[in-house]
């Protein structure tokens, strides 16, 4: 009896140790330990932008080889050229313009602003009148109007070409002081892309000899002259190119020597022809007399050879189908 006893006693026991475990609470497993942990993302920085400078105020090399610093981008022009009046123009930069010479004629609107004096002859009070912030100028400012701008401290710039490309130049660097690079760039391409055309239609064209009359006292364009530039990039021989000087009196012999076989009379306007030039004595034989070779310029087409401006293009189309008909038949 005992024996049962001591068996239920063990087995109420090993119940009871059962009973205690299953109520304890189940443990939670615990994560396991990562052996490396991904890096901390670096955010990546974005680089500091350069600040745009501001264009003005702008210093410039003029033509003249002058460093000018234009303050602010001008809105009140003066420009005592008339190629000058029309490189702002053409630059759609019409409504800046403030001031111009009376002989400002292209474009008409061009006559209608205010007037500063002649070509030569300006006006500084008239000019002052105006009240611009830049003056453009041309050479033959320099002796006398540019200084008294320099001491009245105006922004001036000296616009100075001499031939095809030094108005491109003029173009670029008027359209660079004036905001309208984008402008300028665009009609410097068009010109240099008619001028292309031009050379390649001239080119290995036997070159005719060319006589310029000015006026009837026999003037002509000598070497450096803007218009023997144009006769030879259409492809003809200036018979004053070796002059001692861009603008020369020749003698009517010397002309007769030189027996030109194309000859441009921008004296036509003034009265000069084709029967003038005829009658005078000895000019008979001359071979652009001989073959009726005598171009009579019109008073605009006078001025588009004479100006240093956009409209360069045509004069430089025009000189290139008087000397090469042929070159530019359709």
């Amino acid at each position: 009896m005992k024996r049962y006893t001591r068996i239920l006693s063990t087995l109420l026991i090993a119940l009871m140790v059962v009973g205690l475990a299953a109520c304890q609470p189940t443990p939670t497993p615990a994560p396991p330990t990562p052996t490396s942990l991904p890096p901390t993302a670096t955010p990546k920085l974005l680089p500091t932008p350069t600040p745009t400078p501001a264009p003005y105020p702008m210093t410039v090399t003029d033509m003249a080889g002058r460093e000018v610093t234009i303050p602010t981008e001008p809105q009140r022009i003066v420009s005592l050229a008339p190629s000058i009046t029309e490189i702002l123009f053409a630059l759609n930069m019409g409504e800046r313009v403030a001031g111009v010479t009376k002989f400002c004629n292209y474009p008409p609107e061009a006559a209608e602003k205010p007037q500063v004096g002649g070509f030569s002859d300006v006006s500084i009070e008239k000019l002052l009148e105006v009240q611009p912030d830049l003056v453009l100028v041309a050479s033959i400012h320099m002796a006398q109007v540019l200084p008294e701008l320099e001491k009245l401290g105006l922004p001036a710039l000296v616009i100075d070409a001499r031939d095809f490309p030094g108005v491109l130049e003029s173009i670029r660097l008027i359209g660079k002081v004036t905001g309208a690079e984008k402008a300028a760039e665009d009609l410097t391409a068009q010109m240099q892309e008619r001028a292309d055309k031009v050379a390649q239609a001239v080119k290995d064209r036997p070159r005719p000899r060319v006589y310029w009359e000015l006026d009837p006292s026999l003037w002509t364009a000598g070497p450096g002259s803007f218009v023997q530039d144009l006769i030879e990039r259409a492809g003809g021989e200036n018979i004053a190119a070796n002059a001692e000087a861009a603008w020369v009196q020749l003698s009517a012999e010397a002309i007769i020597a030189a027996d030109p076989e194309v000859i441009f009379l921008a004296d036509h306007p003034y009265g000069e022809s084709a029967e003038t030039v005829k009658a005078r004595p000895g000019w008979e034989k001359i071979s652009a007399v001989v073959n009726g070779r005598i171009v009579e310029l019109t008073q605009e087409q006078g001025d588009i050879v004479s100006r240093a401006g956009p409209r360069v293009i045509d004069a430089l189309e025009l000189i290139a189908r008087a000397l090469h008909p042929d070159a530019f038949q359709q």
